[in-house]
């Protein structure tokens, strides 16, 4: 939902931290791998209830996710690229998710409802990437193309913050996230249907 908004601030910031990478020769790939090293080692330090210390790693993580994708608009996109992309990001979103529940018992249950719901939206959307460019629907340089809805990438980094620093209301928070990426999941539906007609 925010994402585009988001997206357009932080284009010519993420761009200037990129330049210094750009000239010492990292590639966007080190910078998707760099982040899921640090993604991981997020999802450890959750699961051993160091929850700020998780929480500042995720941060890291997303950073790490924002500067990827302007280092290869500079250098140039590749399709290899936004795989390796998309399943670090899929990755560290559900490692998350089973370090919570590592960690909480009690919010297990909540924990793989919303990584069930991850996984239809996630369906739906790549789903649509696939539909979109096969009857060439102009995207917004990514490399896969997004259907909007309710929760897409700057929520979730809202709802885990969340989830991160109140750790004892975890599983009521996690019970909402599931039910807006089941909103989204119904969104995307309805825009898929109505591309297909």
């Amino acid at each position: 939902m925010l994402d585009a908004a988001f997206r357009s601030r932080l284009d010519g910031p993420l761009d200037r931290l990129v330049a210094p990478l750009e000239r010492i020769g990292v590639s966007p790939n080190a910078v998707t791998a760099g982040g899921f090293a640090i993604g991981v080692a997020a999802c450890v330090a959750i699961a051993y209830e160091r929850w700020w210390l998780g929480l500042a790693l995720w941060l890291a993580n997303r950073l790490a996710d924002g500067l990827d994708g302007p280092l290869a608009r500079r250098r140039g996109p590749t399709d290899l690229g936004g795989l390796f992309d998309i399943t670090a990001d899929f990755a560290i979103y559900g490692g998350v998710l089973v370090a919570i529940g590592i960690a909480l018992p009690e919010a297990r249950l909540a924990a793989l409802v919303v990584f069930l719901t991850y996984y239809l939206s996630g369906s739906s959307f790549l789903a649509f990437s696939s539909l979109a460019t096969k009857r060439e629907m102009e995207g917004d340089g990514r490399s896969l193309q997004f259907p909007a809805g309710i929760a897409e990438g700057t929520e979730t980094i809202a709802a885990y913050l969340l989830i991160l620093a109140f750790p004892d209301r975890a599983e009521v928070l996690l019970w909402i996230w599931a039910t807006l990426v089941a909103i989204t999941l119904v969104q995307r539906l309805t825009m898929i249907t109505q591309l297909l007609r």
